[in-house]
């Protein structure tokens, strides 16, 4: 694929650090599948609906027990409740019903669709590997300075932890185009729905781990 596999990390003032970390072949290297990419997405969409919309029949709308007029000499259609749904206030034809749009993918093919997710960004130029950094508390403003220093500055960003950190996830959790997540955590739609991939050099490590054959 021609994937530049070493890649700079940076310190979190946007300088090099001089080191270099290579990306596996085997999770950043693969020829992507588009399909596969396509159902893991899907899927996850499918998963965050909650299919709770409802409206009523004619048989439970309220009322209607009553014929609304006389059947004959009025010039109009016959009608034997006003809660048919060609009346005003009466029920509806073919509304929608609670449904459950759960769907599920073989762990197979989801973890292939994250490693074509992942060859793309690399392919594309989209990964930043930065040194690993955490704050003392939230620190939104701390998290903006480092996001410009990364040239990221409104940029859509996905920033992968090695672990859970409560103050970095606090300090981006109120910057717009910023969404932070767990590596083995996130989903091919985490990985889709960004610009950049910025990883935590830990966190560049969890993800190889994971998601290697």
């Amino acid at each position: 694929m021609g994937v530049a596999m070493e890649l700079e990390v940076y310190k979190k003032d946007g300088t090099k650090s001089g080191e270099k970390v290579k990306l596996s072949e085997e999770i950043f290297g693969v020829e992507p599948n588009l399909h596969l990419i396509y159902r893991a997405v899907r899927t996850y969409l499918d998963n965050q609906r909650q299919g709770t919309a409802k409206v009523k029949t004619r048989a439970e709308v309220r009322g209607g027990g009553r014929k609304p007029f006389r059947q004959k000499h009025t010039g109009m259609a016959r009608q034997g409740t006003s809660r048919s749904p060609v009346m005003v206030g009466g029920g509806a034809i073919f509304g929608p019903k609670p449904h459950d749009f759960t769907s599920t993918l073989p762990a197979t093919m989801r973890r292939a669709a994250r490693k074509s997710a992942l060859s793309i960004k690399a392919r594309d130029g989209q990964i930043k590997v930065v040194e690993d950094f955490t704050f003392g508390g939230p620190k939104t403003k701390e998290m903006a300075v480092v996001l410009k220093a990364l040239d990221l500055g409104g940029t859509k960003t996905l920033l992968l932890l090695a672990k859970p950190d409560a103050a970095v996830v606090k300090s981006g959790r109120n910057i717009q185009r910023l969404q932070v997540a767990q590596a083995d955590k996130a989903s091919t739609y985490d990985f889709v729905n960004t610009q950049v991939l910025l990883i935590q050099k830990s966190a560049l490590e969890i993800l190889q781990n994971t998601f290697k054959n």
